[in-house]
């Protein structure tokens, strides 16, 4: 497969959960935050030269992967390693950068501020992640029980999500008259053992118990 033809393939899928086409890269920390997401969730890549429709604009691919380097090593803390690989099509230059997916998550992209903020990759948006994610990514080491056993507190938390609709974090709260770190914690428990999944809604994340066929 030639160069041209291997982009047009990338092309033709279109922005998703693991890719997304950027015109040009004018702010490293905006750039942080597609790096962050994609090392969040399940990897991806970035086609740079490209608009949002598809079309080839071409790049200087030297300023592009300077950007991308500064992204990746100045403003993603931990660090993100990012593949890079020029492309001539149409006599533009694409710039491909690959995101591998996180060993250790998160990973936090650092605002002007310093702050650091994580992001997860939802279809092809960069969502800021919530103290669910971050509970459940430190918690994650920790080794999974062969034998779950539940209190009453966390059954009535179950029952609640075994209904027909999903649950936002401010219903589970109020019917089960429990803060929210006490909700955070008991939701990062059960989608660390897979008996819960949470999916964002397009107003934010909400929660159900998963098919356990």
């Amino acid at each position: 497969m030639d160069e041209a033809t291997y982009i047009y393939s990338l092309i033709a899928e279109g922005e998703h959960v693991e890719q997304d086409f950027k015109y040009e890269i004018s702010d490293a920390r905006k750039i942080a935050r597609t790096l962050s997401a994609f090392a969040n969730t399940q990897g991806g890549r970035l086609l740079i030269g490209v608009k949002d429709n598809g079309r080839i604009a071409g790049v200087r691919s030297d300023e592009e992967m300077y950007m991308i380097e500064a992204a990746a090593h100045l403003y993603c803390k931990p660090e993100v390693v990012v593949a890079m690989h020029v492309y001539k099509v149409e006599g533009r230059t694409v710039v491909v950068a690959e995101v591998a997916r996180a060993h250790s998550r998160p990973v936090m992209a650092l605002d002007e501020q310093g702050r650091g903020w994580a992001y997860v990759r939802v279809a092809d948006e960069n969502i800021l992640a919530t103290p669910v994610h971050l509970r459940v990514w430190r918690d994650k080491s920790s080794e999974r029980p062969e034998v779950l056993s539940f209190t009453p507190f966390e059954r009535g938390v179950l029952e609640l999500l075994s209904g027909d609709e999903e649950c936002s974090m401010a219903h589970i709260c109020r019917v089960m008259r429990a803060s929210r770190p006490v909700i955070q914690r008991v939701l990062s428990q059960f989608i660390n053992w897979g008996v819960v999944a949470m999916r964002y809604n397009g107003h934010g994340f909400v929660y159900r118990c998963c098919d356990m066929d």
